[in-house]
């Protein structure tokens, strides 16, 4: 099954805060979650789907190996732990996280071990995420790109990421953007807003529904029920030349996320 174009983002949200938000979303509608071992909320998104009462094959469930974990003798034990935890038998998609720091764990370990997964069952596609060209190349080397259902990296208004996204487009690898509204800054940006207002619509949906147009999958998080509604809302938005023309006016390089120590030497 191809990566849902839109889906729930859970970072930074945790105990009963991430558990509303879950079950808001899956009330609304959405159907793709996504988490993470570092997350530290596992646990808190299984209890919220096995609450919700939303059966789990109607579920995309995408989880992260974190990079403690990408050594052949860790990684299917801390999936299995992560299932475990969020009370399923097998994840729809499981990503490497960050790229091993300095190649401490040779990729090829990771991606066997991840494709040993796959073919146990406890997930059902494997990708990548926060890979630039050259680890994806080295990635598409050992496993196939077929192989890879998505690199999940930055991508905003203000961080295009174009060399990624024209790579992967070239190899036929799908990207999933995130921090897609740059923690929140869209909502204030003028072009957006003027966008916006063409389209009844509101900034938030415009970053959005650009991310989309791109071809890229979204995860937006959020706390509020409104919010997620109007977020999902942008899947029913279509932007024309200008506004898109006027989007790829707003890239500057301007990257969030980027942690000392683990961070690859970017695009």
């Amino acid at each position: 099954m191809p990566v849902p174009a839109f889906g729930l983002g859970t970072y930074r949200l945790k105990g009963q805060t991430v558990i509303d938000s879950v079950r808001t979303a899956l009330d609304l509608g959405y159907r793709a979650i996504d988490t993470a071992q570092i997350y530290d909320n596992e646990a808190d998104v299984g209890q919220a789907i096995e609450e919700s009462g939303v059966a789990r094959d109607a579920l995309y469930l995408t989880t992260k190996i974190w990079i403690d974990n990408l050594s052949k003798d860790r990684l299917i034990p801390s999936l299995r732990e992560s299932l475990r935890k969020l009370r399923t038998d097998h994840v729809d998609l499981t990503l490497i996280h960050w790229p091993s720091p300095g190649g401490a764990v040779p990729l090829a370990e990771s991606l066997e071990a991840l494709l040993e997964a796959r073919a146990q069952g406890l997930t059902g596609e494997i990708g990548v995420s926060n890979f630039t060209i050259a680890l994806l190349e080295e990635a598409i080397a050992i496993a196939g790109a077929d192989s890879i259902a998505t690199n999940q990296v930055e991508i905003s208004p203000y961080l295009q990421n174009r060399r990624l996204a024209a790579f992967a487009r070239e190899q036929g690898i799908h990207l999933t953007s995130y921090m897609t509204l740059a923690y929140g800054e869209v909502v204030h940006d003028p072009v957006l807003q003027e966008i916006a207002g063409r389209h009844d619509a509101t900034a938030v949906q415009v970053a959005l529904a650009w991310a989309l147009q791109q071809g890229f999958s979204v995860i937006p998080s959020s706390t509020k029920r409104a919010n997620l509604e109007s977020n999902l809302a942008a899947t029913r938005l279509r932007l024309g030349a200008d506004d898109l023309a006027a989007i790829a006016a707003l890239d500057r390089n301007a990257r969030l996320a980027s942690p000392d120590g683990i961070a690859p030497q970017w695009d």
